[in-house]
């Protein structure tokens, strides 16, 4: 056999490169051994410096290395050293299988340093070629092992593309997003989310847990774009079928998969966030995080947390909390204590005001709830009211009238028939952060009286309510939680514009004439 050459290829022959047709390379090496330095060619391309010849050795190297996978072309074992073996006694068939199993494992190595491309383009042909090498080390395994007793998947490949995708200089959401169709596989679902987890444990340990925006947002969208099976019969789809004991692989197995999903999510969630990040986990969190871990519970922490944030934060963390609340029955102390002080004039104003009042609304809605914490929500938000906008007054007032609907005890914040003198002041105290003591029930709604005057005949018309006794029935606030200040103009515009403008019965013709020609007869042109 010829000499071997190193991985990094002299460039004395680049004039020559061009003219070279790798599919023909490929059919040469192929078809014949003894063509098998002409692996090198296509080495030297796979390192080239234009995009184009790039693509076309990692589509070479993909046809190659995928056949000589399928013929069993390639060694199977501890691989031994080159140049020891290319020495010992070896036969010509053995080594011939030792040197390409070495250049397969440099064109994984270069492959794997171009997932960190500058082009995407170059990126992308790598991914997809070194999930192809995964699919063909799947079924024809590289290990010499037992595979009656082992199961056969090729965990270092997919951890090594797992540890190059998560990036800590450069942001690879682009190329995860066309990983996602990978993750629809099982078996590399399974074993992408034991890798991530092991990443992540290994890069911020390294990092002493500081905070790293670009790496933890890759990891944040890689898990993100994991779509968990809810039942055991969806397990279908894998990219390498056990042909032993298939039914006993971890991959196989859905409560498997929930350990492994919940292990990576808390190895994540255990260390600092960027503020952005809690806000992105937590919008998602009740949706597609809780309902696939195997204990729900141990989010808890994490939930109670960043409750505590305060702002946006605690908002969003609200849906978890209610999720852990209602369904696994989750003792919070002092929560309403807390979603009480969350009621502040920001509130009227952030991204997520819908998601917290249809939460709120699930919260309160307990007939058990203590009257004066029921007054004390009603009395805030009144307050709150006066320098709301519209949008959020068409919400606030229904939510009041309903608080008021379902405790008849807090009807005496609209009327006191027993107050003997007149108050000088409102004994409320805005500013207390424990609802029993704010005195909520010793004040009124005044706020909604003066609110009859609002600028806005929406808003007047709604607080115009109080004035008569209000209906059992509650009103759907649903309707009103998504409005924004642009339909509601847009409504008004309608509004006004089906209206018909007066205008004369008969239409004249000339200057005195017209309308019964009354005109003509008393006035004339002179």
């Amino acid at each position: 056999m010829a000499p071997t050459k190193k991985r990094n290829v002299s460039s004395k022959s680049n004039a020559k490169r061009d003219k070279i047709d790798l599919e023909g390379v490929v059919e040469r090496i192929l078809e014949s051994r003894k063509h098998a330095n002409d692996v090198f060619d296509i080495l030297e391309f796979l390192q080239s410096e234009k995009e184009e010849d790039v693509i076309c050795a990692v589509n070479a190297c993909c046809k190659l290395f995928c056949t000589l996978l399928e013929r069993k072309d390639l060694f199977i074992g501890k691989l031994p050293g080159e140049d020891a073996s290319l020495n010992g006694g070896h036969s010509a068939e053995m080594k011939y299988k030792i040197f390409m199993r070495h250049r397969y494992n440099s064109c994984v190595e270069i492959m794997l340093e171009h997932l960190n491309h500058e082009t995407h383009e170059v990126k992308e042909s790598a991914l997809c070629c070194l999930m192809k090498f995964a699919e063909g080390q799947g079924q024809h395994p590289l290990e010499d092992l037992d595979w009656s007793e082992h199961f056969s998947f090729p965990r270092e490949l997919i951890q090594a593309v797992v540890h190059n995708l998560l990036s800590q200089s450069s942001d690879n959401s682009l190329l995860i997003s066309r990983f996602q169709e990978f993750l629809e596989m099982e078996d590399v679902r399974y074993y992408v989310m034991s890798s991530i987890r092991e990443n992540v444990a290994t890069v911020m340990e390294k990092n002493k847990g500081a905070v790293l925006p670009v790496y933890q947002s890759n990891v944040f969208i890689l898990m993100s774009n994991i779509n968990m099976p809810s039942q055991n019969s969806e397990l279908t789809n894998f990219m390498v079928k056990q042909e032993a004991k298939h039914e006993d692989w971890k991959a196989a197995k859905l409560n498997d998969h929930k350990r492994a999903f919940e292990r990576m999510w808390l190895g994540f969630l255990k260390y600092k966030l960027p503020n952005s990040m809690y806000k992105k986990v937590l919008v998602i969190l009740h949706e597609s995080i809780l309902p696939h871990m195997s204990k729900p519970t141990l989010m808890i922490d994490f939930l109670t947390a960043a409750y505590d944030v305060g702002g946006a934060i605690s908002l969003l963390a609200l849906n978890g909390l209610f999720v852990l609340i209602h369904q696994h029955n989750l003792d919070y102390p002092d929560f309403y204590k807390k979603l009480y002080n969350l009621l502040e004039p920001s509130v009227f104003h952030v991204k997520y005001r819908a998601r917290f009042f249809h939460l709120a609304n699930l919260f309160l809605s307990s007939s058990h709830l203590p009257v004066y914490l029921v007054a004390a929500f009603a009395k805030r938000l009144a307050r709150l009211a006066l320098s709301a906008p519209p949008t959020a007054l068409l919400i606030v007032l229904p939510f009041i009238y309903n608080l008021i609907r379902r405790h008849p005890s807090c009807r005496v914040l609209i009327h006191k028939p027993t107050l003997e003198d007149e108050l000088l002041e409102d004994p409320y105290v805005m500013e207390e952060e424990d609802p029993a003591l704010c005195h909520a029930l010793d004040s009124s709604l005044w706020e909604i009286k003066t609110l009859q005057r609002h600028y806005h005949p929406d808003v007047a018309k709604a607080a115009m309510l109080i004035n008569t006794p209000l209906s059992e029935q509650e009103d759907d606030i649903s309707e009103v939680l998504e409005i924004t200040a642009y339909e509601l103009m847009e409504r008004d515009l309608k509004l006004s514009q089906g209206k018909g403008t007066p205008l004369e019965f008969e239409t004249a013709t000339h200057l005195l004439k017209g309308g019964g020609e009354v005109l003509g007869q008393h006035f004339c042109l002179v």
